[in-house]
């Protein structure tokens, strides 16, 4: 069987990709922190970053870990703070949004278990258009570096 046809394919094809691509849609990541036994609620921090041509909309989250989930925001008005619920996120093309504590971030609410530091939380997130990601957070006291 003569391969040379199969290498000079697979040559051109290695040679027309690029080393390393430039990530293209929406890519997240993130962290949460850990929690007290007994603590039925906790909250994850999410880095998105949208590398797509047009906007995307955060839309929802899910954990297996918690009954419920989904994005609030806090925010100090008049000295006190207050949290709500953010609704869908919309994250415009080529920025970044970092939640973090007193801003957004993800509300898990009847946790089925302390989050303990060093396990990770599995969390599923959706976007309108980049559809569904699942994710291992790593559990842990502060952003990583």
């Amino acid at each position: 069987m003569n391969r040379t046809p199969l290498l000079l394919a697979l040559a051109a094809t290695l040679a027309a990709t690029p080393a390393s691509a430039a990530p293209t849609g929406v890519t997240v990541s993130g962290w949460a922190r850990p929690t007290v036994a007994g603590q039925s609620s906790g909250a994850a921090y999410l880095v998105i970053r949208n590398y797509g041509p047009g906007a995307d909309r955060l839309v929802a989250v899910a954990s297996p870990a918690a009954s419920m989930a989904g994005v609030h925001r806090s925010q100090l008005t008049g000295g006190v703070s207050r949290m709500r619920p953010a609704g869908p996120i919309e994250i415009a093309p080529g920025k970044m949004l970092t939640m973090a504590p007193n801003g957004y971030h993800v509300m898990l609410m009847g946790l089925k278990a302390p989050l303990k530091p060093g396990a990770k939380l599995p969390l599923t997130v959706t976007f309108a258009k980049a559809g569904r990601r699942t994710l291992q957070l790593p559990i842990q006291m502060s952003a990583p570096q």
